[in-house]
């Protein structure tokens, strides 16, 4: 029993350490979309058997990273182009319902949170650390929503954020990494406005936080696209 027991400890860790590797690597678009997962080169490459492999393409598929085709085969998940007007549109929402009910409520404790990730987001920027980015600003309007108190669009809201983490890959790579401080300053306007409980200014930051993305990955497709797709706020 003792050695069953260690041996699902052991494909666990497996599982982990190969679920972060290559989930780092599809958000970092080390690995392009539409790139095939081959299980037994997996295999080989993390010097593992295929199970924890398959467990941890299973996780990847669960987070909508990876996709398996009708003939079995796995790759990473393509980005649907297509569907950015209405992903635009539900987040610009949680933008600002999370920023406004955070104004709203106000904490100091989640506020400390708050702010925490802000400076992992700042330093992340000062590094241009892409990934590092994308994880921090995550965390930050996570945690705005947590304060707004609304568990759905908490739970809404982190979806989307992490559906679009490549998304905002690309969005970063459109300055090659060398994000402005003007984002960095975004964010803290944002913590501002939410400390001083000024819903309006909260709900008009968000606004103009969600825009100035949209705008930037609308001039990406343009340029990278045969046929842009038009990404518009109403």
């Amino acid at each position: 029993m003792q050695n069953d027991a260690e041996n699902v400890r052991v494909r666990g860790s497996g599982t982990q350490s190969v679920y972060a590797a290559l989930r780092r690597e599809i958000l970092s678009m080390a690995l392009d979309p539409g790139s095939p997962l081959d299980e037994m080169r997996l295999s080989e490459r993390f010097k593992m058997s295929r199970t924890p492999i398959r467990e941890a393409l299973l996780r990847l598929v669960g987070e909508g990273l990876v996709t398996t085709l009708p003939n079995r085969n796995t790759i990473v998940a393509t980005i649907d182009f297509a569907s950015l007007p209405t992903y635009f549109e539900a987040l610009t929402l949680m933008y600002r319902v999370t920023t406004r009910g955070a104004a709203e409520r106000r904490d100091a404790g989640i506020m400390t949170t708050i702010r925490a990730h802000q400076q992992d987001f700042a330093d992340a920027v000062l590094a241009r650390d892409a990934y590092a980015m994308i994880e921090a600003n995550r965390e930050f309007h996570v945690a705005i929503a947590e304060l707004a108190g609304n568990a759905y669009y908490t739970t809404f809201f982190a979806r989307l954020l992490d559906e679009g983490r490549r998304i905002l890959r690309l969005y970063y790579s459109t300055f090659d990494d060398r994000l402005p401080r003007q984002y960095v300053d975004e964010h803290e306007e944002m913590i501002d406005a939410i400390e001083a409980g000024d819903v309006e200014r909260a709900d008009r930051l968000a606004i103009d936080h969600a825009a100035q993305i949209v705008r930037q990955i609308q001039d990406y497709v343009a340029r990278n696209l045969d046929r842009p797709v038009a990404i518009k706020l109403s």
